[in-house]
């Protein structure tokens, strides 16, 4: 079975119009003459307010054309390093006719500076906010460096707080959170691989991954992957998600999104590969697994002990986010014989003015509270944390007054909500969220024996499950005795001298093989 499929689904997706574009890619090399070279990109940018240029002669009688947009150029700098000392060259470069490219490019001192003479290199470098200066008489186009991108501080990760551990996360700028990564890990080992996506965008995406350390095969498939996907912008790590997961039509993640370099790189140490986007502060991390999603990164910066018993409690209320109201309804449905007689009397009275069966009773409350949860999270910060719990708290006890549900069902969603706010992975959450409502039914049809049901049909899926050809609760299925020190329990750093095996690297074939 190959491992990833779906090649004719890659030309569709968000932005993408039917009509394909016409870039500028057939426009070939430039011309020697200034005038004529000028004139085609003042064409491509008709329209176009921020786009710029500027008309000097160097030498005393070279022609010359710097061409920028003004929003995305730092003004100061090109004036320092580009157009003064051009225009202010030494005396003994005024006595040269001819002049090489080589010396016109000992006059500037910006740090950064490339020669091409493609259109098509020269178009994207200046939308990418770069510096292009053309010389009359020369075919090549030198490339400058004097970008200007506004950018958010490094703040706090919102989405992953910790206790104890760094505090920094991602931004938008793709350089600056490769800075980061490179800051962590100095070796020469660590390589960043860049390439382009979107037809209109053209945003930069990182591939990130320590060399040796990371299988081949699966750095390979990611390239192929990315590589694959044809959007006309990607304007988020969310956008190429879809693209190159295995089963698209699983609820369950199969790549890790992370605004922490601290994780990114504790991943990347254990052979994984990590996608950065530009625009983006989530970085993908790939393969995942199962037991993954259920780690925190403060799990590694505190005792052992703590952090074992803290994963016990963790995947205890894992079972009660998926299961809690679904065993309410099949107890109270369908199995009344297993509670004991004075908690049965209990339930009992508690229900007799409730106009509903227990699965309307809980499907009501359910979505209220899910409701709550997004009211919370869309509203204001100041207002939403207040809004979902007085929300909770004032419809909860309402409901149970007017006799609408019961007491006991609203301890049990509200234990529920609590539990499903464990997961360090927001995306996991949601999977189980929405799965819960799937044990629900099947305890409001077969009791008990609906339950079982769903929970078998849950982990086969799970073993069947693959990101990037990693089974998806590897190391338990297929048993990996090395590789469980970091599972339900974490066994001290002295014990770990081992690096986690990819036990997936035999079911990773090629893209598009059959």
């Amino acid at each position: 079975m190959p491992l990833f499929k779906r090649k004719k689904t890659l030309t569709k997706g968000p932005h993408y119009q039917k009509e394909h574009i016409h870039e500028h890619s057939d426009m070939g090399d430039i011309s020697t003459n200034l005038e004529d070279t000028l004139d085609q990109i003042k064409q491509l940018f008709n329209g176009a307010e921020d786009f710029s240029f500027r008309e000097f002669k160097i030498h005393n009688s070279i022609p010359a054309t710097i061409i920028y947009l003004n929003q995305l150029v730092d003004m100061k700098r090109m004036e320092h390093h580009v157009i003064n000392p051009l225009l202010n060259e030494k005396d003994g470069l005024h006595q040269e006719k001819n002049p090489t490219l080589d010396d016109i490019l000992a006059d500037i001192s910006a740090a950064q500076i490339e020669k091409d003479t493609s259109y098509q290199k020269v178009i994207d470098y200046i939308l990418s906010g770069g510096t292009v200066l053309l010389i009359n008489g020369y075919n090549q186009a030198l490339l400058i460096g004097e970008h200007k991108f506004t950018q958010r501080s490094i703040d706090e990760p919102l989405s992953e707080a910790v206790v104890l551990g760094p505090r920094e996360g991602f931004n938008e700028n793709i350089r600056t959170n490769i800075s980061m990564i490179r800051r962590r890990l100095k070796t020469t080992k660590l390589k960043f691989e860049t390439l382009k996506i979107g037809k209109l965008s053209k945003t930069d995406v990182a591939v990130v991954y320590l060399e040796n350390i990371a299988q081949k095969t699966i750095v390979d498939e990611v390239r192929k992957r990315l590589n694959s996907i044809e959007l006309d912008a990607v304007e988020d790590s969310g956008y190429i998600l879809e693209f190159i997961e295995d089963d698209p039509y699983t609820v369950f993640p199969q790549a890790l999104q992370t605004e922490r370099p601290d994780r990114v790189v504790g991943n990347i140490l254990e052979g994984r590969v990590a996608i950065l986007v530009d625009n983006s502060p989530f970085a993908l991390i790939v393969p995942v697994t199962f037991f993954q999603m259920m780690n925190s990164p403060e799990d590694y910066y505190g005792r052992f002990v703590m952090t074992s018993f803290i994963r016990g409690i963790r995947y205890l209320f894992l079972l009660i986010a998926l299961l809690f109201p679904a065993i309410y309804i099949a107890v109270t449905t369908f199995h009344q014989e297993l509670l004991p007689t004075n908690l049965l009397f209990s339930v009992a009275a508690s229900r007799e003015k409730v106009p509903f069966p227990a699965v309307v009773e809980a499907l009501l409350m359910e979505i209220t509270f899910e409701a709550l949860r997004e009211a919370g999270l869309r509203l204001p910060r100041p207002i939403g944390s207040t809004v979902s719990i007085v929300g909770a708290l004032v419809i909860g006890q309402a409901a149970v007054e007017a006799g609408i549900v019961s007491a006991p069902l609203v301890i049990v969603v509200s234990t529920t909500g609590i539990a499903s706010f464990m997961f360090p992975s927001y995306a996991f959450t949601g999977a189980i969220r929405l799965l819960r409502f799937v044990m629900i039914f099947l305890a409001a049809i077969l009791g008990f024996y609906g339950i079982l049901l769903g929970v078998f049909f849950i982990l086969v899926h799970l073993v069947k499950l693959r990101s990037f050809g990693v089974p998806y609760l590897a190391p338990i299925a297929p048993f990996n005795l090395n590789n469980i020190k970091d599972i339900f329990i974490r066994v001290p750093w002295w014990k770990m001298n081992e690096r986690p095996e990819q036990t997936g690297k035999r079911n990773l074939k090629r893209f598009g093989e059959k």
